[in-house]
């Protein structure tokens, strides 16, 4: 498992955890707002910020694409 897969596991852990989401809710979430894609695409960024900065960051981009799908 390369680096950015392991990355990807431990944003889907640590953003389960902190809004206590089962594994597929989370799973769900990250397929439909295209979530996956953006934590591979700004790996390089994202991996050397913090916990909490992870996310609210995904929080923060799920509901702009809520806004947007909602349009």
């Amino acid at each position: 498992m390369d680096n950015t897969t392991k990355f990807l596991v431990y944003c889907v852990e640590i953003f389960k955890t902190a809004r206590k989401l089962s594994g597929r809710q989370v799973t769900e979430l990250f397929c439909k707002y295209g979530i996956h894609e953006y934590i591979v695409n700004c790996y390089a960024a994202l991996h050397t910020t913090g916990t909490e900065y992870i996310i609210e960051d995904i929080s923060t981009l799920i509901e702009e694409r809520k806004k947007i799908a909602a349009v």
